[in-house]
């Protein structure tokens, strides 16, 4: 207007560069986006103001634009991604507090509560926290280092009251400068997950028939009470139970029948025993009481309270009605008890020392009744020995054994046999093999764990390509034993590739016992490729005095010696002596029992060539050996392809 100030203009253009332009700049896009600001030239000198001209300038804004739509387009991907995500997505202050300044819309699926709602009451997300499980979160956060990803996982309350799992992952963002911008991060609702791990941990340990503890948990539970006992001097008491009319009722009923007064027994049992007691399935109608901190005389008193429930009780099936009973073996556990499964033999005969003299009442055990308690309960193991043999319920497990110095040449490893019991529970050897030993099973169970070893080394032909050695364990009763000798020279003759890579570990105590028929098994095996190790060398008395006459490849030195050799010189001195001696006699040397890396650094600095432990490795499924990659020991160098 002819009365108003003088006024600039701005807009932005789009415009097509001439042809002779992109001629000469052929790199330059042929559109352009201009911002152009004008300023209008009002001449003031005549009564009547009139505009003369403007001054105009104009400013390539491409990039800029450009920049900004990329911008714009990133932020809309990252919208959709966040949108798209299971997970919320925030971010919070680093200081104090740290309070929140964004959360992702999808927060409400989570929590029932608006992002708005969160970020408006900076102390709500504190109060959502499980009381429980605030001062476990703090102290990972105040713990961990500043650069390092976090992550935890806790409980947190919806708004409808109900309680879920999330896991949290969050990362500090630094500036160019290394100070704290944010703590960036995600929750992930992980409420199924965790569930899941508690139904599967709770299966791992609990019978499902019975819904009480299994036997693996009952051993830890025992092996707990026997350290507090060893450490504190406390003192605990162990029943061993069998019930005495289950296998009537089993059979004349069936199944069905002998699952429910499983049940009823249990639910008798537990309604007779301490809140802090544990009463657990062992396996078949065997069940174990662990009462800790317990006298005696008190243990004795609920013993017979257990047993008279039990006689007391009428199992009713189909208009038919059974008396049951329960033999019990009770077991002090003090400062002096040894190990689990010794425990458990001891309750276990104590058991059967009640079953024998009438069955229906409990036995008390004491040690002059460990030998024919023993061999009772060894009796017991002869048919379940013979049993496991027919439903094929016997398995191989390997252990490593590596090199104390350089690299490992290929795998070798000792088997070790696992029996399942009837539950589906793992059966130790020092469980079975006394037994087997005793009654003349030790052969049977040798020739099945030979027959298995060559038939699966056979039908792995690359895991066999890369072993160096597999050693097999033969009992005193195999060397003298014909048959498996003439079975196992027809069987390896013919695989000459398999023959050398075969080790057979024989006991110092059978060899001495029967030099002759050993000194035979030996000769006739290495005669065709096979090689030899001493087990158990130096638990003897003769130790030295026969070793010239056994021809064996490698000395195993007695893992009672080798665990304390960090801190009883006699031993240290025990396992030096032997290993210079198999030296000088050509035989390499393995070490057992090697329980941590500073055993095995004192065993390097002896010059023992092999270790062999829990230090190493835990035993395995023979079926891990053909997992491409999977480690041999905890040494990350040592692997199994």
């Amino acid at each position: 207007p002819a009365d108003g100030p003088a006024k600039s203009l701005s807009a932005e253009l789009c415009l097509t560069r001439n042809t002779d332009f992109r001629r000469h700049y052929p790199r330059l896009a042929p559109l352009v986006i201009v911002e152009i600001i004008a300023l209008a030239i009002i001449e003031e000198n005549n009564p009547a103001s009139r505009c003369t001209g403007s001054h105009m300038v104009a400013h390539d804004i491409t990039e800029r634009r450009r920049a900004e739509e990329a911008l714009r387009r990133a932020s809309a991907r990252l919208e959709h991604v966040v949108g798209a995500s299971p997970a919320v997505i925030y971010s919070r202050h680093p200081g104090p507090g740290m309070p929140i300044n964004f959360v992702s819309a999808n927060v409400y699926e989570l929590l029932g509560y608006q992002a708005e709602e969160l970020l408006a009451n900076q102390h709500l997300w504190e109060r959502l926290i499980h009381p429980d499980d605030r001062a476990r979160l703090k102290s990972i956060l105040d713990s961990v280092e500043e650069r390092q990803l976090v992550n935890c996982e806790y409980r947190v309350q919806r708004r409808d009251g109900e309680w879920r799992w999330i896991r949290d992952t969050a990362r500090l963002i630094f500036d160019d400068d290394g100070r704290p911008l944010e703590r960036v991060g995600s929750w992930l609702d992980h409420t199924e997950a965790q569930q899941l791990a508690e139904q599967l941990t709770h299966q791992a340990s609990h019978d499902s028939l019975t819904e009480l503890p299994n036997r693996r948990a009952f051993e830890i539970s025992l092996q707990q009470a026997l350290e507090s006992a060893r450490e504190h001097g406390a003192e605990h008491v162990l029943f061993y139970l069998d019930l005495d009319q289950f296998k009537i009722i089993n059979d004349t009923c069936g199944h069905m029948a002998g699952d429910a007064l499983l049940r009823e027994v249990s639910r008798i049992l537990q309604g007779w025993i301490r809140r802090q007691d544990i009463l657990a399935r062992l396996g078949g109608d065997e069940f174990g009481v662990l009462m800790e901190h317990c006298p005696l005389s008190d243990a004795m008193r609920v013993a017979n309270a257990l047993c008279n429930a039990v006689s007391d009780f009428r199992f009713s099936w189909e208009n038919k009605t059974f008396r049951a009973g329960v033999s019990i073996g009770v077991v002090p556990i003090d400062v002096n008890s040894e190990s689990c499964a010794s425990v458990l033999s001891a309750a276990d005969s104590a058991c059967y020392a009640a079953k024998d003299a009438g069955r229906n009442r409990v036995h008390l055990y004491a040690e002059n009744d460990l030998d024919l308690a023993r061999r009772k309960g060894e009796m017991r193991w002869v048919s379940r020995i013979n049993q496991a043999l027919e439903d094929n319920r016997f398995q191989l497990a390997f252990q490593p054994i590596i090199p104390t110095q350089g690299p490992l040449n290929g795998h070798h490893y000792e088997l070790l046999l696992r029996m399942k019991d009837e539950t589906g529970q793992t059966v130790m050897p020092g469980a079975f093999l006394p037994a087997a030993e005793r009654y003349h099973l030790a052969g049977k169970l040798d020739q099945w764990v030979v027959g298995t070893a060559l038939d699966w080394l056979s039908s792995n032909p690359y895991h066999l390509n890369n072993l160096s050695l597999c050693a097999i364990n033969l009992s005193g009763h195999s060397l003298g034993d014909n048959h498996l000798l003439d079975y196992l020279v027809g069987r390896l003759q013919r695989h000459s590739p398999l023959t050398r890579k075969i080790c057979f570990e024989i006991t110092e105590t059978a060899a001495i016992a029967n030099l002759s028929s050993a000194l035979h098994f030996i000769h006739t095996l290495k005669g065709i490729g096979c090689r030899f190790a001493l087990d158990d060398f130096g638990s003897g008395f003769s130790s030295f005095a026969y070793l010239k006459k056994l021809p064996v490849d490698f000395l195993k030195i007695d893992g009672m010696f080798v665990k304390d050799i960090i801190n009883d010189p006699v031993s240290l001195a025990m396992v030096s002596s032997i290993n210079e001696i198999g030296h000088v006699m050509g035989m390499e040397t393995i070490a057992e029992f090697v329980k941590d890396h500073e055993v095995l650094e004192k065993l390097r600095t002896i010059g023992v060539n092999y270790a062999q432990g829990y230090g190493i490795s835990k035993p395995r499924p023979l079926g891990d050996l053909t997992v491409p990659g999977l480690s041999l020991g905890n040494n990350p160098n040592v692997m199994c392809g």
